[in-house]
């Protein structure tokens, strides 16, 4: 079981914030540090200092850390378009040593788009579609060849398809969703990785869409071994019940997390953990909506890591 830290710095944190918890993350043997891909704060915060974009905080965190996985959970296709999204990707890949993943989706939350002009069409699958062929082919171009594609959004001619990621043949891709249909197709074709983040109540949710998936694969003809699975949970543990009380009450601050919380004493958040495991989960993402806490890391890595 992988066990990484999610953080939400749309809802604000500095870079310097996001780079201690990053390097706290790192030090206490953490598997990855992941960021969303927001613009704008969601809940009852101030927002202060205001967000920062995630590309940009990646490629800083690539020279200021060494062993940790980094990556976005997710980035809208809404927000940049593939050829330009597939240089950064690669570059900060470059610049991390090899330890960079790409979430990607179709973006939800339109109030940022209209907050910052970023244009938001209500289709948007076909948008992430397109984006998942021309960031895969393009990574994927031999040197010295070209890459070309027309589709119903984008259209690319003759691109020299560089610079090249130094994983091979790319970063891992990240998807997530419920596992409908379509997504299903599109990560059994393109993903590393699906993230089952929202929309699961109970164990046996998951283990039947983990089974789709499964099934999906098998039919298209890749490994199912092959793709793995993950899920994302607002984590609030403490060394008493006042202290989980205390970091739990940050919920109110985006009550639309509620349905993603595990919280507890140590041995309790080992159990929900665990349960994920039994179910053929390897990685859980531990949101952690208050980035100056890094005690709450300290105790999770203490007492709960050696336990899973």
């Amino acid at each position: 079981m992988r066990l990484r830290i999610f953080t939400e710095p749309g809802q604000g944190a500095s870079y310097v914030e996001q780079l201690a918890m990053a390097r706290a993350a790192e030090e206490l043997g953490y598997n990855g540090f992941f960021r969303s891909d927001h613009y704008l704060k969601v809940g009852t915060v101030d927002g202060l200092p205001g967000p920062t974009d995630a590309w940009v905080t990646l490629a800083g965190l690539a020279r200021e850390t060494s062993r940790i996985r980094l990556g976005s959970l997710v980035s809208p296709v809404t927000f940049r378009h593939p050829g330009p999204l597939a240089i950064q990707v690669a570059q900060v890949d470059q610049m991390s040593g090899g330890r960079i993943e790409l979430g990607i989706g179709a973006g939800w939350y339109e109030r940022e788009h209209t907050a910052y002009g970023i244009p938001y069409p209500q289709r948007r699958f076909g948008l992430l579609e397109e984006q998942l062929e021309i960031i895969t082919g393009l990574w994927r171009t031999e040197v010295g060849g070209s890459y070309s594609f027309k589709g119903d959004h984008y259209e690319l001619a003759d691109c020299p398809a560089l610079p090249k990621p130094l994983q091979w043949p790319g970063p891992p891709i990240i998807m997530g969703g419920s596992g409908q249909p379509r997504s299903q197709r599109l990560a059994v074709k393109h993903a590393s990785e699906y993230n089952l983040a929202y929309g699961f109540n109970t164990l046996n949710e998951l283990r039947a869409t983990m089974g789709r998936l499964q099934t999906a694969s098998q039919e298209s003809g890749r490994d199912p071994a092959s793709m793995n699975y993950s899920v994302t949970r607002t984590v609030f543990c403490g060394r008493n019940d006042s202290q989980t009380a205390q970091r739990a009450a940050m919920i109110d601050t985006i009550p639309i997390l509620s349905d993603t919380v595990i919280s507890g004493s140590p041995a309790q958040l080992a159990d929900s953990i665990a349960q994920f495991g039994e179910v053929g989960i390897q990685t859980v993402y531990l949101r952690m909506l208050d980035l100056h806490d890094l005690d709450h890391l300290e105790l999770i890595a203490a007492e709960v890591m050696p336990q899973i």
